[in-house]
């Protein structure tokens, strides 16, 4: 047992959930699991929260179904394959789709907004592959730069947390095209996770998630900002520049604390108005901050299902 792990099980389920105590941990298992358990002693529920042994339907099984609910005596009676489904299980598919553009590898302190992505994707990952739910992924920066299709396997929470371990800093974004590629592989109604900085034009995000809302599927918009971002602290003029463009605007402390805040809460405005005009929910994380917000976001989705 590494000591990160030791340390961890005498925290408050509020230390659990903080991105620099999870940071300590080994590997993303890690901390998926002492997010989820730290998140659900919170509440003060179990972490099978949402599963029945009660039965309640047979489903004909389908890719990406986990054959060990495979009911193989009503096989030998018809050969065909079905799977028993209990009450609390919903079938959700969920698809992440995690931003991996070149901001998301900005930091001001010791979790990037990548690192700290990779925490929310690998919790919600956890959490839906308790209650059986197929989980996929799907990375993006201009365009698809990875794909898992949406699994409850045995070994599908290994893969994922593999896929997220391995993901890196790419180019600039396009939300649009990438999202228009991720339709093409989400045929099948479900739960779609955004999780992005969104630095794009909130009406591009609109044209973006509203042919996955007219196709049925329910869309959670998680925003990952660093703090200083949103509040910058920086006593005098710097010279910034945009990661993706190379772009380069100096700025003085006065702007920094009047206008561009001003503007910072103009565009989180906007973004939120247009996820919500697609139905979509939206939440603002930031790096700094425990990662109930996500959890509990998640919950609601599943428990509407």
């Amino acid at each position: 047992m590494s000591a990160a792990t030791s340390s961890t099980r005498g925290s408050s389920a509020k230390e659990l959930l903080r991105p620099e105590v999870l940071a300590q941990l080994a590997t993303l298992e890690l901390v998926a699991r002492s997010a989820v358990e730290g998140f659900f002693q919170g509440l003060h529920r179990s972490p099978r929260f949402g599963f029945s042994q009660e039965f309640a339907e047979y489903k004909a099984y389908s890719e990406g179904d986990d054959p060990r609910f495979v009911d193989w005596n009503v096989f030998a009676r018809t050969d065909r394959t079905y799977i028993r489904r209990y009450q609390g299980e919903t079938n959700t598919r969920l698809m992440i789709a995690m931003d991996v553009s070149a901001s998301m590898g900005y930091s001001s302190g010791p979790v990037s907004k990548l690192r700290y992505a990779k925490f929310v994707a690998a919790s919600l990952a956890y959490m839906a592959l308790q209650q059986h739910d197929p989980v996929g992924l799907i990375a993006f920066d201009s365009k698809i730069r990875s794909y898992r299709p949406p699994s409850s396997r045995t070994g599908s929470l290994s893969a994922i947390l593999h896929a997220l371990d391995g993901l890196e800093p790419g180019s600039s974004t396009d939300l649009a095209e990438s999202l228009r590629q991720l339709r093409e592989h989400c045929q099948r109604r479900g739960l779609v996770a955004v999780i992005s900085d969104l630095y794009c034009d909130p009406e591009a995000l609109t044209r973006a998630l509203a042919p996955l809302a007219w196709r049925g599927h329910d869309i959670l918009v998680l925003q990952v900002l660093d703090r200083a971002e949103l509040e910058p602290a920086w006593q005098e003029s710097v010279l910034l520049e945009d990661v993706e463009s190379g772009a380069q605007l100096e700025v003085s402390p006065d702007y920094l604390r009047t206008t561009y805040r001003e503007r910072v809460q103009e565009h989180l405005a906007k973004v939120s108005r247009m996820a919500a005009g697609t139905g979509a929910a939206h939440a603002l994380l930031v790096t700094d901050e425990p990662l109930d917000k996500a959890l509990r976001r998640y919950l609601m989705f599943r428990q509407r299902s």
